[in-house]
């Protein structure tokens, strides 16, 4: 490890990419915690000043799905956000995806408690404020509740112990890791289909290149709502559209499909982002926040090949919306999420 720290350690102009060989010795050493914690935040900090390359990005991701539990639950979308979650904006993914799974596209959610650097609400805080507390599930639970509904939530540190063994590390640190990309990209259920939220577009490329490495069969990029997956319904969005190892820039502008709607100012704390959430899979939600569950919903339909158009789509999620049937999944998938696993029957 001494010896990779000194390739990659060496300052802004003395630094290297690892290769792809020693970027897998790396990331083993660092996730079966053979090196030492020193070593590993030397590296982060190090990797961060030299931007991680795509092959010490892959590296990371390949040996979390080599310790992760991954079965090819549900060929679906992954839903790929990240882990610190957000302080400024809607969580428009968690309603986006009972509406999705009613329309027929499998989704796949993951996450865990709050990270830094933005230590934000997190999926988890929406799902301990509905009374689930998924990393106290069962894996046959939390796959059960998926096979019953389509949508899936996977608490990433049980499911790939790595993640929590080197958390105190990255909480100490306080800053971005490679960890903070590789995380997202586990893919638990197998999917062929990927929507990936990033900070900022001059990563596009390479994020670009990884998801053609990792064999999606589609994915898009999104540089949505702080660093989310999530499209802005009160502006365009950058995305990067990515199939058969080509990618091209794609802006998604709400005011195309009559949905551009400004968006209120509210205190998001996880009561208020479950409040709203459930008010759209409802059907009686502020006009902004049910837009744009439509706008995203319709999106993700068009690129996992479940509509010909983004138009197609919007027209089949609003008629679902209005016929309950994303209200009536989320409370089935509730349900079986907050049920106690039966026990087993004893003389």
């Amino acid at each position: 490890m001494i010896n990779l720290l000194k390739e990659v350690g060496r300052g802004k102009r003395g630094a290297r990419d690892l290769s792809s060989d020693e970027a897998l010795l790396a990331a083993n050493a660092i996730l079966e915690l053979k090196a030492t914690p020193a070593q590993i935040g030397a590296f982060f900090i190090a990797e961060r000043i030299k931007m991680e390359s795509v092959e010490e990005i892959e590296a990371f991701v390949t040996v979390c799905r080599k310790h992760a539990y991954r079965a090819p639950i549900q060929e679906g979308l992954d839903c790929a956000g990240p882990y610190d979650g957000r302080k400024k904006s809607f969580f428009a993914t968690f309603p986006t995806s009972f509406l999705l799974a009613s329309a027929g596209l499998p989704i796949t959610l993951h996450g865990t408690a709050s990270l830094p650097p933005k230590w934000g609400i997190t999926l988890q805080d929406l799902l301990k404020e509905t009374g689930i507390e998924a990393e106290r599930l069962s894996r046959d639970q939390i796959v059960q509740a998926a096979s019953n509904t389509g949508v899936l939530y996977v608490p990433a540190e049980d499911w790939c112990p790595p993640l929590k063994a080197l958390r105190s590390i990255r909480v100490e640190l306080g800053m971005r890791t490679v960890l903070n990309t590789a995380e997202k990209l586990i893919d638990y259920a197998h999917s062929p289909y990927l929507i990936f939220g990033v900070y900022h577009n001059t990563v596009f490329e390479r994020i670009a290149k990884l998801a053609n490495n990792l064999q999606y069969k589609k994915a898009l990029i999104v540089q949505g709502m702080e660093g989310s997956e999530d499209l802005f319904i009160e502006r365009p969005t950058r995305t990067y559209y990515v199939e058969n190892g080509e990618s091209h820039l794609h802006v998604i502008d709400p005011d195309s499909y009559g949905l551009e709607t400004p968006v209120p100012e509210i205190e998001w704390t996880p009561a208020e982002q479950l409040r709203v959430s459930e008010s759209v899979l409802q059907g009686r939600g502020h006009i902004a926040f049910v837009n744009q569950v439509l706008l995203n919903a319709a999106v993700r339909l068009k690129l996992a090949e479940k509509v010909d158009s983004v138009e197609e789509g919007l027209y089949i999620c609003k008629d679902l919306l209005d016929n309950g049937a994303p209200w009536e999944l989320y409370r089935k998938w509730q349900n079986a999420m907050r049920s106690e696993p039966a026990l087993p029957y004893r003389l």
